[in-house]
């Protein structure tokens, strides 16, 4: 069988930052943001090279080790083949271990660039390869099926395959995110999380998890009721102490907030009159951001836009 063909000109990709859990959906519903990662892809003639500014151009790798990369390389070879050489240039704005899905963002945009830069990419790689190959690499779906998809995403796996569904929220939703200074590690978060739990708060947060489908996409005065969660924001308090005695007193005053992900970032879920008191009431330590919802997901654009 005949390796693949592919462009000779680049291709460049946009992918927005994400929110998982979102509190009681903790590794299923995902939420796409108004804040974004832009990649430029090229096939050379031969070897790599990676260029990266913003977000992580200090610290980031820049050969072959690289997330990107190596999401491109993955997705090259179910797509038929690597290429002679690549060019890579990252514009980064998503903040790096905050919680707001900086890893899927690279795993979807290397992806979605090999799909691109292959002549007929479309059609070896569709929507649900995507995710199933993007769910591979992340090792769970929640943040790359939003980050994909856009909107609010419900994501789950069966027989062993991922799967998603995409809904849209309700417009008069203000996303406000609130950053911290200091990032916490994935696997930090996720090794303070107990092995079982009570089953009076699993029960609890099924209700949530269930009311918040309806809260985020009809019913937004119902989202301080539906973001209540038992399962992992209280139990990973120890990693993020800032974190969690915010979203305390944000839910205290009546603000429906949540950790983000993994955290430390806390999403607030505010509405147009709100949001801008809303960002203000984290005080010093936090980078408070007021957001737009994104609807489309992975994207990719001309070169001129």
């Amino acid at each position: 069988m005949a390796g693949p063909a592919f462009r000779a000109a680049a291709v460049r990709v946009r992918v927005p930052a994400t929110s998982a859990n979102l509190g009681p959906g903790f590794d299923a519903f995902g939420l796409s943001l108004g804040l974004y990662d832009d990649v430029v892809v090229r096939v050379a003639d031969s070897g790599l090279h990676v260029d990266i500014a913003g977000e992580g151009a200090e610290t980031l790798p820049r050969d072959e080790s690289h997330l990107l990369v190596r999401s491109l390389r993955t997705a090259f070879d179910l797509l038929g083949g690597q290429p002679r050489g690549l060019e890579v240039v990252c514009a980064n704005r998503i903040p790096h271990g905050r919680g707001l899905g900086s890893s899927s963002a690279a795993i979807c945009a290397g992806i979605v660039a090999a799909r691109a830069v292959t002549i007929g990419g479309d059609s070896r790689l569709d929507e649900t390869a995507l995710l199933e190959l993007a769910t591979e690499i992340e090792g769970h779906p929640d943040n790359v099926a939003a980050c994909l998809l856009g909107g609010f995403t419900l994501a789950w796996t069966e027989a062993g395959a991922a799967r998603a569904i995409r809904m849209d929220p309700s417009e008069s939703i203000v996303p406000v995110v609130f950053v911290p200074g200091k990032p916490v590690l994935t696997e930090t978060a996720r090794g303070l999380l107990p092995r079982t739990v009570p089953h009076v708060d699993a029960a609890a947060n099924a209700g949530r998890a269930a009311l918040l489908v309806e809260a985020l996409t009809r019913r937004p005065e119902l989202l301080l009721a539906a973001t209540e969660d038992r399962l992992h924001q209280e139990y990973r308090a120890p990693a993020m102490p800032e974190s969690i005695a915010l979203v305390n007193r944000l839910r205290a005053d009546g603000v429906p907030a949540v950790i983000s992900g993994a955290g430390p970032t806390v999403l607030a879920l505010a509405d147009n009159g709100t949001a801008d008191k809303v960002a203000l009431l984290a005080g010093e330590g936090w980078a408070a951001n007021r957001l737009d919802l994104d609807a489309s997901g992975a994207s990719v654009l001309p070169l001129t836009s």
